[in-house]
């Protein structure tokens, strides 16, 4: 593609009169060759491709390196910078308060794995409708590379000695957690990271990304499973995966027959998966947990969407909410009346 078929591209508008260029954020003050940053041109991509409109998308992230990537996409939304761990109870509240927006939250191992891990899974298991990316490097980046909870046992770091500790699994604390979109994929993947990020923005619950992205300044070496050279040899993807909006037609030429399996999510869009090597069934919880667990023994990378159940109840079922969100409500529909504080009193004391 030459430079006035990119400048063509960047400039083509979506059905929602935007262009790619729309979904951009600052430049990014990253280190060079960042994971991260390669993640952040896949979000853009995935939500121009995808017609969201940035004003009712909300962005959450914690403390760390992944903290800073919401500056690098959907610079017209509104963002929220949490405390170290602290971004899922953030994220609850503002989307319990307004459930007509489309919530992405960028967080880190160190965020979600280690000071975070309690209220991760607490966000999991009440099933709060967002896509949660972790951009797992396995170390502390912004603080010299520290090792953290995601880090492999056995890795030895020149200033940090060698790591005596089992790694957390973020997918499979997920998957523990009753996730209803688990997936997990690999920075130097970009297409495939961009089509689990489209597949995880049309799920109807929470969509638990768990990306491997290198950090080049401290853990990029090549006994680490996340380094770049680890992940392009170890690499093992359960399916080719294609995302088919509700909209689109699905051609029949795209896919050999017998060889895919799709699924269709909530709001009729399909995720539709090519098989490779293994016959793997996403909609399985049993084989999703088997899976992880053969690839934590053979030291594979397992990518690709690893479990889905479209129809899991998500928070807002659960609470029975209103069509109008709670911050446009009046005092008067909000208030309890005098009745009901008296039943609630009379239930109490």
């Amino acid at each position: 593609m030459d430079q006035s078929q990119i400048a063509q591209a960047m400039n083509s508008v979506n059905s929602v009169g935007l262009t790619r260029n729309d979904y951009r954020g600052a430049p990014s003050t990253l280190c060079q060759g960042c994971g991260h940053n390669g993640i952040a041109a896949q979000i853009v991509a995935a939500c121009y491709e995808m017609n969201l409109v940035p004003e009712q998308v909300v962005k959450f992230s914690g403390i760390g390196c992944s903290s800073k990537s919401p500056t690098y996409f959907l610079g017209r939304s509104f963002s929220f910078n949490g405390l170290h761990g602290r971004m899922p109870s953030m994220a609850l509240g503002a989307l319990f308060a307004d459930h007509t927006l489309k919530g992405i939250g960028l967080s880190g191992d160190g965020d979600s794995a280690s000071i975070g891990l309690g209220q991760f899974k607490h966000l999991v298991r009440r099933n709060l409708p967002m896509v949660y990316i972790v951009e797992n490097n396995g170390v502390y980046g912004l603080t010299k590379g520290q090792f953290s909870a995601t880090a492999d046992k056995g890795l030895s770091l020149k200033k940090q000695g060698t790591n005596p500790y089992l790694p957390v699994d973020i997918a499979m604390e997920a998957l523990v957690a009753n996730a209803s979109f688990v997936a997990r994929s690999f920075a130097g993947d970009p297409k495939q990271v961009k089509e689990l990020i489209k597949a995880a923005i049309a799920h109807t619950g929470v969509a638990v990304l768990d990306i491997i992205s290198p950090c080049v300044t401290f853990g990029n070496h090549e006994e680490s499973m996340h380094s770049y050279t680890f992940g392009k040899e170890h690499e093992e993807p359960l399916h080719e995966i294609s995302f088919v909006p509700a909209r689109d037609e699905i051609t029949v030429e795209d896919f050999e027959e017998g060889t895919t399996r799709d699924v269709t999510l909530h709001d009729g869009s399909q995720v539709i998966l090519k098989k490779l090597e293994k016959d793997y069934d996403p909609t399985s919880r049993w084989e999703a947990l088997r899976i992880l667990e053969q690839a934590e023994k053979n030291n594979w990378l397992v990518t690709g969407l690893i479990y889905v159940d479209p129809n899991q109840p998500t928070m807002y079922d659960m609470y029975n909410m209103p069509a109008t969100p709670l911050n446009r409500m009046t005092e008067k529909q909000i208030r309890p009346a005098r009745e009901t504080m008296q039943q609630v009193n009379d239930m109490m004391f």
